[in-house]
């Protein structure tokens, strides 16, 4: 039977077929193509994998936007049973946009070891290496934060980097890492790729902060978790949240109090994560269409080994079952 580390460059493969797939749209304003046609290509080669695996969570049903269901049955059903995330494009408008920083993600690991938060609001997240394992947690100011990793990294807060998703609701976090004198990357969406470049040595970005959605937390909790670095997890409780949203949570299951670390989201020691650019970014460049097919730039980890492997595609498009109808 097919084994759960040898399955990376076949998961390599479903992102990738997800990067072409919403790539074909950049630009053009419209995120429903974008998501159905990432979700199309990745679900043809998904479907061709030697695994028995089930989607426990995917983006997307929230705003009724294309995507996989939930405990949809994926691959040949022949290989390890597996549960997978999938973000077929974490950064869909953005992509549609033509902007920067869209990844196709996923993460899979044996069936029960991921947990995903409800697609209910927002989670505060933080991400970093693993020089602040076991130093930091989200009792601790912003600043305190920032501080202890700066320490820890023995570097000036003049030239530590902070990753964050431009929103309103990050307007006050924001003024207070500007008085700090941190340096700091807005970015349109995708904060899965924010979480990871926290990870690699030669970034040059520090720490990931802000609130975002449940499916991303777990998908970047895997690659984080390989990459040996640190994430925490908790309810971002919100003014503009309705008033049953806690009641809703807790009935889900969901300790509104906890924070929840890389390790509860991502249980046990075999995992692995993939993603493949769409738009250029921090992590990846993207897509790069060629005459007859394209060029695509993927990454994956996995555990237990913590194996980090960059690879690139050089698609040719002619009469690839998943690829020919492309023009």
């Amino acid at each position: 039977m097919t084994s759960l580390r040898s399955l990376s460059p076949s998961l390599t493969r479903i992102t990738t077929a997800g990067a072409v797939g919403a790539a074909l749209h950049i630009g053009k304003g419209d995120p429903d193509k974008v998501d159905q046609t990432a979700l199309d290509f990745s679900r043809a080669v998904l479907n061709q994998t030697e695994v028995d695996g089930e989607v426990i969570c995917c983006e997307g049903p929230k705003d009724n936007a294309p995507a996989f269901s939930y405990k949809e049955r994926v691959g040949t059903g022949n290989g390890p049973k597996v549960d997978f995330i999938i973000d077929q494009v974490d950064g869909t408008t953005a992509t549609s946009k033509g902007k920067k920083d869209a990844i196709s993600a996923l993460c899979c690991a044996p069936s029960g070891c991921l947990k995903v938060l409800p697609d209910d609001g927002y989670y505060f997240k933080v991400a970093t290496d693993g020089k602040a394992k076991g130093k930091i947690n989200l009792d601790m100011s912003i600043e305190e934060i920032v501080q202890t990793i700066a320490k820890l990294k023995n570097r000036p807060l003049a030239n530590f980097t902070v990753i964050m998703l431009e929103r309103d609701r990050h307007n006050e976090l924001l003024a207070k890492l500007r008085k700090m004198g941190v340096r700091i990357i807005l970015i349109a969406d995708g904060d899965i790729g924010g979480s990871i470049v926290t990870c690699l040595p030669d970034s040059g970005v520090d720490l990931l902060v802000g609130a975002g959605a449940g499916a991303e937390a777990t998908i970047a909790a895997v690659a984080v978790k390989c990459l040996g670095g640190t994430m925490l997890v908790k309810v971002w409780k919100d003014k503009k949240d309705d008033a049953k949203r806690i009641d809703r949570l807790i009935a889900a299951g969901v300790d509104i109090n906890k924070t929840y670390t890389e390790n509860e989201l991502a249980k046990g020691n075999e995992m692995i994560f993939a993603a493949s650019g769409v738009t250029k970014g921090e992590m990846l460049d993207g897509v790069r269409f060629t005459a007859g097919g394209a060029i695509v730039q993927s990454i994956c980890t996995r555990l237990p080994s913590g194996t980090l492997e960059w690879s690139t595609t050089n698609l040719k498009f002619g009469d690839h079952p998943i690829y020919k109808e492309i023009t």
